[in-house]
């Protein structure tokens, strides 16, 4: 019992500190986190400390002590049997602008160049469609164990871990993650858990205060480069985990040799023309996003949607040596699209990520014939 007050003790000081400002060491938030995964502490205290370090902001050191807790602890591994590095490619959450799945389509267009993507990602919490939510409708087994995740990575050359899943987190991140309906650190470290651990990233963020935090935690971590941003409306009241075509972006690079490079993208730089902010937003329920992104994929509609899906798809051919530039990266990835190649790399995806894909593949020619006539 002198233990078990003990342990609520000394974990709602480091908490009290947490909502006085006082930053955590990584080792102390690497222990914390793991009592939390563990179900040591109350729900209560658990709670709190997820509100407290959000609310605070989580540090680089923060961020890869959580990380370190949910990887050694609550994540079940694979290593793909691949050519090449894995790629992953995905936001936070959390942001101002409820956009419709950007990451998912700028992931397939990458792959559709070769690149192998490795996704980890989760059902919508603070938005409308998340990616798992999307791919489930479009025929992606999402409720699949890792070892299938993986045959997909390796024969259609992308796949998606589901963070929410506990086939994937078994012990307690997704049991934190269903019962909660409300950003947190989690939605940076948790999605950093990839079972797969890509060295090569491009990663959204819900705040320009996070995008050096999370460049430096990726160091921490283990990356070997990445791209790390924050995307403004006109006006920079709000924010998106993109890279935006309403505004500029920040961006915090990580290189090879451990660098990290901040600096800002201005789109109409690019040759982007400013998008109008409702042609972005999710618009329906996720049957009607599935087909929209179907015919965004098939290049049947070009204008604002594909142009911030490109210059997204840009940033990942860029980091894996597929463009030389953003300029570069943008053409290629529009190129991609009119090509119909994110169309037949998605098919791939359904055929390998699925026990039995046949219903699904069918499914899927059905919503093609409804989104391209």
């Amino acid at each position: 019992m002198q233990d078990l007050k003990e342990s609520l003790r000394h974990f709602g000081s480091r908490v009290d500190r947490l909502i006085k400002g006082i930053d955590l060491t990584r080792d102390e938030a690497h222990q914390l986190f793991c009592q939390i995964l563990e179900n040591e502490q109350p729900d209560l205290q658990q709670g709190a400390f997820l509100a407290a370090i959000t609310a605070k902001g989580a540090t680089a050191q923060e961020i890869a002590g959580i990380w370190e807790a949910i990887y050694e602890i609550d994540t079940v591994k694979v290593q793909p049997d691949v050519y090449g590095p894995l790629t992953e490619n995905c936001g936070t959450g959390m942001d101002g602008i409820k956009t419709f799945n950007i990451s998912t389509a700028a992931s397939l267009v990458a792959a559709a160049d070769g690149i192998i993507m490795a996704k980890h990602a989760a059902r919508a919490i603070t938005s409308k469609c998340g990616a798992v939510d999307i791919l489930e409708a479009l025929g992606v087994d999402v409720e699949c164990d890792v070892d299938l995740v993986k045959r997909s990575i390796e024969q259609a050359g992308i796949g998606i871990f589901n963070g929410m899943s506990p086939m994937v987190h078994p012990s307690a991140l997704y049991r934190i993650l269903s019962q909660i309906r409300f950003g947190t650190v989690l939605n940076v470290a948790g999605s950093l858990a990839n079972p797969a651990q890509p060295a090569y990233a491009v990663r959204g963020v819900y705040s320009e205060d996070m995008v050096l935090p999370i460049a430096q935690a990726m160091r921490e971590i283990g990356y070997k480069k990445a791209i790390v941003v924050h995307g403004k409306n006109h006006d920079d009241s709000r924010g998106m985990d993109e890279l935006s075509t309403l505004g500029c972006s920040l961006v915090a690079e990580l290189s090879e040799d451990g660098s990290i490079q901040e600096y800002t993208i201005n789109p109409q730089d690019l040759g982007i023309k400013e998008a109008d902010e409702a042609d972005l937003l999710h618009q329906g329920d996720r049957e009607a996003e599935a087909i929209n992104l179907l015919r965004l994929l098939s290049g049947e509609q070009p204008g604002s949607r594909k142009d911030i899906i490109s210059l997204n798809a840009a940033a990942v051919l860029c980091i894996s040596g597929h463009a030389c530039d953003l300029q570069d990266g943008i053409e290629k990835a529009s190129e991609i699209i009119d090509s119909g190649r994110p169309i037949k790399k998605l098919k791939a995806w359904v055929a390998y990520q699925n026990s039995d894909a046949s219903p699904h593949l069918e499914r899927l020619e059905q919503m093609l014939e409804t989104a391209c006539n």
